[in-house]
Parts: structure tokens; sequence; C-alpha cells
């Protein structure tokens, strides 16, 4: 325990809701041995903020408007970031979980985690340690054991919604207003559905997406 009170782990936190980046930065600024060095709203703010603060450990969301966890977990892999990136969702499905942790996530936790064990996944993730929670964990193990999984990447639910939108036709603007998101967010999601299925186009990734039982 000396040695854990005598380090000081430092930590930014990146969620869109500010009462929950409210609520992390008073729950670890009151622990003994955390410090919150930054916020931000949205993965490429967390990106930026990341490199200019070189925390320890990153608390990431995944579905954030303005760019989601799961890139901005890939771009600090492919900058070589020493941060340590621990995902905290309240998403637990296989679309979300392992996209994250493929991307480069140390470890996966639910936001209804109780805070000490919060606290222990935090420092686990900082010395380098996979920490995941039981209902991810268990999701994990039979997706690996599950037949005709590899191979691919797995769409997240927000894209599979995009893609279900497009084989029926429905144009950028529709499925804008339908999602209630931005052209540009639909664009961006189509950009990394054609890179995940290998698709050059709207048509190719519809037929891929069928080929794969991953639509009808």
């Amino acid at each position: 325990m000396a040695e854990d009170s005598a380090r000081i782990i430092t930590l930014v936190v990146v969620d869109d809701h500010p009462v929950v980046r409210d609520g992390l930065r008073g729950m670890f600024d009151s622990a003994p041995g955390f410090r919150v060095l930054g916020e931000a709203s949205n993965g490429v703010e967390g990106v930026d903020l990341v490199a200019r603060l070189d925390p320890d450990v990153v608390l990431m969301d995944l579905r954030m408007p303005g760019g989601g966890g799961v890139a901005a977990i890939a771009e600090l892999t492919r900058r070589g970031a020493r941060s340590k990136v621990l995902v905290l969702t309240t998403y637990d499905t296989d679309s979300d979980t392992l996209p994250a942790i493929e991307a480069g996530a140390t470890g996966y936790l639910l936001k209804d985690a109780p805070r000490e064990e919060l606290f222990t996944a935090v420092r686990a993730a900082a010395d380098g340690r996979t920490v995941l929670s039981p209902a991810v964990a268990s999701r994990l193990v039979s997706r690996v054991r599950a037949p005709g999984t590899a191979g691919h990447e797995a769409l997240s639910a927000r894209e599979r919604e995009v893609l279900e939108l497009v084989a029926k036709g429905t144009s950028n603007r529709e499925i804008a207003a339908e999602l209630f998101i931005s052209e540009a967010t639909v664009k961006t999601h189509l950009t990394h559905i054609f890179a995940k299925l290998g698709a050059k186009d709207r048509a190719a990734a519809v037929a891929t997406a069928y080929e794969r039982g991953i639509l009808g």
C-alpha cells in the first residue's frame, strides 16, 4: 500500500457528458494517488489532449458526437502514445467491445462499476495490465470460441444502423435525419464501414455485409 500511496497516477477523462466528467474528476481528485490532468468531450479532442498532457491513463467513453472512442484509441496506438486507455462505457455488446480492444485499449469497464473497482482498474491499466469487467470478459471468451468471427473487424452498433439504412437506399442526408447526426458524421461512419469491410463503395459494402451475415 505504501508504494501505491507514494505514486501519483495521472489521468485524462474523455466523455461527452459534462456530468460524467465532473463526477469522475471529483472521484479521482478526492482519492489519494490520482490526479486528473484534463478533460475532453470527444475522441478528437481527447487525442490532442493526451498528446499535450501525456497522462498515465485515459478514461475513454466510446460513443461520442464529434469523434468516437474506438477511432481515438486507434489513433493513440498509431502514434505510439505512452498512455494506457481504459474504456469506461455503458455498452458491453460485441460490436463495441471487440473494436475497442482490437484498437489497443488496455481495459474495458462499465460505468456501473463500484468506485474501488474503478480505482483498482486504473492502477492496473497504469501498470499495463489488462482489465475487463466480468460481463465483457465472458463476451470476449464466447466470441473467440464462436466460429466464423475471425478475419474482419466488427462494425459498431451505429455503423450497422448506418449500413442497414444504406441497404434500403437511404441517402446520407436522410440517414443523418433519421439517426439525429450530421451528414459529416454519416460520411465518417461510411468511411469506417468501407475500411472494415474492404469495400470501395456503398453497393460493395452492402453486398459484403449480406455475404458475411452482418445484414439479413
